[in-house]
């Protein structure tokens, strides 16, 4: 019976909690159909927030693994098919991929994932008369794949388009490593309160890397660890921390952080004790930052504006600006971001990047400082951007990145004195995000 009053909704029934491999799979399918992103194609599926926060994290832990690994774990459960599956059969292939990626990357035990995802394959309408053939081809996945999947070449887990660039831009052998090194699920970065790094790497079981990030194996619940209540620290790459590492912000120096969301660079800033204003486009991604900063007890103006118009009442002594960017330097935390965007895409966000730069470069007072950064390894939005700037803009002038200043990574500063970091570089310590980062400053 509707109880609902005159001019109110029915009261709707809670949708029932998914399974972890039910929202994976729908998440996986989505991707295909839309190219959603990985974390939207998982919660804002029905059923989804009714799961507990184990499952969630389960689905979430299957998935990213099967988009990370996708193309050696085609190529594994491949091997135990008979004739491949039509193209049409998206059902089939997001099953026996996600299965695999259980099987082979997650080590879930075998019984579990085949009975699993036989049950899930044989209540589907489209996946009924594929319910044998997943049996079998999981079983054998589960007794011969890891060996199959070992011999695979890692750079087939990128889509075409990038192993294409990369191939050509870092040459194959780098283009490998780089692509063996997002293979894995990353660490857990942090950045940390003056003063408090070596307490906070004791407390969470981490060390402390030589550009000071304080890092630890596995994510896990961020929220769980000593010191988020306290807001001793935030979640941020090691790569990421750089740039305000570079622009070595002074006590009382007006700074602006451009398209600042989610605010690890505001929160460094800040904490250098720095006057900043995070600008952003999005009121609803700055709302993160406001958090952020409540949490750590650090202070920021937060502006709404369009970066490439909006300009400070007075010319700041530095600005930071974060370029949106292909993020193609995330693949390690982000897998699915190579599969949702195309080389079309780099042309357009580089058209963007050139603009900002501009705008951000007015901004500052004669000698002020500005960096650089995008979370791409591509060229357009990196050292192209630069040295078209550089070369439209007669007033500005590089600043070179010393040796000194990036103890254990040298091998990141370009010929240019610009820093180039590679999902490769510190692959003994758990890799990093690629950067690149320009110092630039205007002339007196």
């Amino acid at each position: 019976m509707n109880r609902a009053g005159p001019g109110k909704p029915a009261n709707r029934p809670r949708p029932r909690p998914l399974t972890a491999r039910e929202a994976a799979l729908k998440a996986f399918l989505a991707m295909e159909a839309d190219g959603a992103a990985l974390e939207s194609a998982l919660v804002t599926q029905p059923g989804y927030k009714t799961m507990d926060a184990r499952d969630r994290a389960f689905a979430r832990a299957i998935l990213s693994a099967a988009i990370r690994r996708r193309g050696t774990l085609e190529a594994a459960y491949l091997t135990f098919l008979d004739k491949p599956l039509r193209p049409r059969e998206v059902f089939g292939r997001a099953v026996l991929t996600l299965g695999s990626a259980e099987l082979l990357v997650l080590m879930t035990p075998p019984h579990a994932v085949v009975d699993g995802w036989v049950r899930i394959t044989g209540a589907a309408e489209e996946g009924r008369r594929l319910k044998g053939l997943v049996n079998a081809v999981l079983r054998r996945v589960s007794e011969r794949g890891a060996d199959v999947l070992a011999s695979a070449d890692p750079i087939m887990d990128l889509p075409d388009w990038l192993r294409a660039r990369w191939v050509e831009i870092y040459g194959e052998e780098t283009a490998r490593a780089m692509a063996l090194a997002r293979a894995g699920a990353p660490p857990l970065d942090l950045s940390v309160k003056p003063g408090f790094d070596a307490a906070v790497a004791s407390e969470i079981g981490g060390a402390r890397l030589p550009t000071g990030t304080v890092r630890k194996d596995g994510i896990g619940d961020v929220t769980a660890l000593p010191g988020f209540e306290a807001g001793n620290w935030w979640a941020q790459d090691a790569a990421a921390a750089l740039p305000v590492h570079l622009l070595a912000p002074k006590p009382g120096e007006r700074i602006a952080d451009i398209c600042a969301a989610p605010g690890g660079k505001t929160l460094q800033l800040a904490a250098a004790d720095a006057e900043v204003i995070a600008v952003d486009r999005s009121e609803k991604r700055l709302k993160r930052v406001t958090e952020n900063l409540a949490r750590t007890g650090l202070t920021a103006t937060i502006i709404t504006a369009d970066a490439t118009r909006w300009q400070p009442d007075e010319a700041l002594d530095a600005v930071l600006l974060d370029a949106p960017c292909s993020a193609t330097g995330t693949l390690r935390r982000r897998p699915d971001v190579a599969w949702a965007k195309g080389v079309e895409d780099i042309a357009s966000l580089a058209a963007l990047q050139a603009g900002l730069l501009d705008n951000a470069f007015a901004m500052l007072k004669p000698g002020g400082r500005l960096i650089y950064c995008t979370c791409s390894l591509e060229p357009e939005e990196g050292e192209d951007q630069i040295a078209a700037f550089l070369a439209r803009r007669p007033e500005a002038r590089r600043e070179p990145v010393s040796a000194e200043e990036l103890p254990g990574l040298t091998d990141a500063i370009t010929p240019e004195g610009d820093v180039r970091t590679r999902p490769d570089m510190w692959a003994d310590r758990g890799g990093l995000d690629g950067f690149f980062i320009a110092r630039l400053v205007r002339a007196g």
